[in-house]
Parts: C-alpha cells; sequence; structure tokens
C-alpha cells in the first residue's frame, strides 16, 4: 500500500466519518475511533454468523393493589449502549444496566384518575445513557434524568388529554424530536414536540382515523397494536398502520412527503425502521423492505407461519431485521432480503421484541427479559 494511504488510514478523523457513515456512530465508547469501528467491525459480523451470549434479566414485580391483572404485560423495550429499558401494561417501567444486566430502578407514572383500566399502559419509550423519556396510553409523558437521586420521581413533561387527543398508541423520538401517534379524535393523529423544550409544536394528521374505536378500546383491553411511528435522521417521521405507510415533514407541520396504501393491510407489530429502511409484513406472510426516504421497495422475503397476532419485528442499523414469529425468533439481512439463520432458545409468546447493532431483546409472556448479546469480546 502507497505511503499515502498509509498516512491517511492513521487519520482519526478518517475512522470517524466511517463509523457515522456505516456503523451510525457518534460517540466514541473505545479509546480511537479506529478501536470504535474495529469492534462495530466484529460486532456485526457475529451478528451475521450468530455468535452470541444468552442470558435471562430478572427483577421483582411492583405489587400494586389494584384491579389490574397483567402487569407483566410487556408493552415496549428500548436499547442505549447502557442500559435497556422495558415498559409494562400497569405503567411500570424497569431500567437495567446492560454491562452488569443489574436492575437500577422501577419507575412509576404520577398518579392521577385513570379513564379506562389500562389507561397508564406504557406506550413508547425514548432511552439514551443520560435520560429516559416514556409515555402512557392516556398520553402522559415523564422524563427521568438516569444517575440522579433515586427519590427524585420522574418529571411529567406533558399531561394528557384522552378525550380531546385519544389515546397515544405509539410515541418515539430522536435529536430534538418527540412523536407521538394517537387514536380515537379525527384529524389529530401526529403530535410533535420539541425534546429540548419539551413544548407541543403541532397536532394535526388524518393517520388512524379508521382506528379510532381500536384506539378508544385500548384504554380497557390489550388488542392488536394500531399503529407505530420512528423519527429517522433526515428530520421525517415514518409511520405504519394496517393499510398505511406515510413519511411526514417534521420541520413543515407534518407535511406528507410519501403515502403508500395497501389492499393486503401490514401487520403492525412486524414494523420497524431506521434512518434508510423500513420493514413490515402482511397478512400472507410477506415481509417488504423500503427506502424510508421514498418508500419504494428494495426487497422481499417470506415469514413462515404467520398469524395476525403472532408477528412482532425488529430491525437494527447494521442491516439485519429480526421477526419473531410463535417461539421461534429468525433474522434477515434486509439489504437482499437472504435468511440467515433462527436464535437457538425458544422462549414462548413474544410480547415486545427490540434489536440494536450490538443486542436483541425479547420480553415474553410470563414477563421474562431475554438478551442475546453480540457484542466482540
Amino acid at each position: 500500500v502507497c505511503s499515502t494511504w498509509r498516512a491517511v488510514s492513521r487519520s482519526d478523523l478518517l475512522w470517524q466519518n466511517l463509523n457515522n457513515r456505516i456503523w451510525s456512530r457518534r460517540h466514541l465508547l473505545r479509546p480511537t475511533w479506529h478501536d470504535e469501528y474495529v469492534y462495530w467491525h466484529r460486532t456485526s459480523n457475529n451478528f451475521r454468523h450468530r455468535r452470541y451470549v444468552y442470558r435471562t434479566l430478572h427483577f421483582v414485580p411492583a405489587n400494586n393493589n389494584d384491579d389490574n391483572n397483567d402487569g407483566l404485560s410487556c408493552r415496549r423495550i428500548a436499547l442505549s449502549d447502557r442500559h435497556l429499558a422495558a415498559g409494562f401494561s400497569d405503567g411500570s417501567v424497569q431500567l437495567f444496566h446492560l454491562p452488569s444486566r443489574a436492575h437500577l430502578s422501577t419507575y412509576h407514572p404520577q398518579q392521577r384518575d385513570r379513564l379506562g383500566r389500562y389507561s397508564r399502559a406504557i406506550s413508547g419509550i425514548i432511552l439514551s445513557d443520560e435520560k429516559l423519556v416514556f409515555a402512557s396510553l392516556d398520553g402522559d409523558i415523564h422524563v427521568v434524568v438516569i444517575g440522579g437521586a433515586d427519590a427524585d420521581p420522574p418529571h411529567r413533561a406533558h399531561l394528557g388529554d384522552v378525550v380531546n387527543d385519544g389515546a397515544l398508541v405509539d410515541f418515539t423520538g430522536r435529536d430534538r424530536w418527540w412523536v407521538g401517534l394517537y387514536a380515537g379524535v379525527p384529524g389529530r393523529a401526529f403530535h410533535v414536540w420539541n425534546s429540548e423544550t419539551e413544548q407541543l409544536i403541532f397536532a394535526e394528521g388524518d393517520l388512524t382515523d379508521p382506528e379510532a374505536v381500536t384506539g378508544w378500546h385500548l384504554l380497557t383491553e390489550l388488542t392488536d397494536l394500531v399503529g407505530r411511528v420512528h423519527v429517522t435522521a433526515r428530520d421525517t417521521a415514518v409511520a405504519c398502520t394496517g393499510p398505511r405507510l406515510l413519511v411526514i415533514d417534521l420541520h413543515n407541520q407534518g407535511l406528507i412527503l410519501q403515502e403508500r396504501s395497501f389492499q393486503q393491510e401490514l401487520i403492525v407489530g412486524s414494523f420497524d425502521a431506521t434512518s434508510e429502511s423500513l420493514v413490515a409484513v402482511d397478512g400472507r406472510g410477506v415481509a417488504t423492505v423500503r427506502r424510508t426516504e421514498n418508500l419504494d421497495e428494495s426487497c422481499r422475503f417470506n415469514v413462515r407461519g404467520v398469524s395476525r397476532r403472532g408477528v412482532v419485528g425488529s430491525m437494527n442499523s447494521s442491516g439485519y431485521g429480526v421477526m419473531c414469529v410463535g417461539e421461534v425468533i429468525r433474522v434477515w439481512e434486509v439489504e437482499n432480503g437472504v435468511y440467515l439463520y433462527s436464535l437457538r432458545e425458544r422462549i414462548g409468546e413474544v410480547n415486545a421484541m427490540h434489536a440494536n447493532e450490538r443486542h436483541i431483546v425479547a420480553c415474553s409472556s410470563d414477563g421474562t427479559i431475554h438478551l442475546w448479546d453480540f457484542g466482540a469480546q
């Protein structure tokens, strides 16, 4: 190799740019950006070849002394580099430290009048190594500073208004945005906040208008998912319901940039997205991968044994799609739809699942949290 390239290859700025473009890494966790790149390259290789360490995480469930007998039904899971958060239908959020797998804290929303048995069930989590933000079906949004005083209760950033907004069926965020997807009141599907000021910017959209009745039912019974939403690095949000996919501009009051409708409805629980791609399975068991920028189809693959309630999906920025059907969790390469393998462990029915570049985490119906770690050793 020529001396010029050898000199360039020692540039930490070069490896920083490669980490950003290939692995979507913007925070240095190792001594140099070259070390960071090598770590994530090896981790991605482990993900492709099914090299992992499997463990379960344990916590003591809260005794709420109320009429909610399904407190261990996990509704949402989120991962950061060092933490894992799981939100349940009793309104509790369990926080774990990933390196030690220790349970750190249990958080509960501030108590108020409940409109429906599951009104405080967790409907979305935003997690970083410094902050935990979680939302419930009644529209309340709470913020926790990780590492703060244990006695400090979660700060309520937004007081929900179910009557005027409907049920908050999904909640997510990235960088400066929080985005909530509501169902129950026509014309108010999307609510967008500035995450720094915690101020609502706009509330509009008709994506979930056909699912209004189902949105209200979520407050009293654990039904199918109504819709999901994800925020991309391009300051857009991509959202999914059974019959529609939608991309909106967060800078421009929810302007619709792209839209697709489907005769064969999508299984909402199978939907997931990164800044580059999204994946969703339809009722025939066909998974379609699309670009989030324009919703153009990239590839397809078949998911065997699909039932409408029995598909939970996720994908990571490294290009791997994970689908759980029944008790089997399978992994595909989403760039070309190639099936890679299934995980060895059978954990029963899965209520929630999430994958990032290093981990796959799933919560089974008995409340056990299962963790597969593909990190380079």
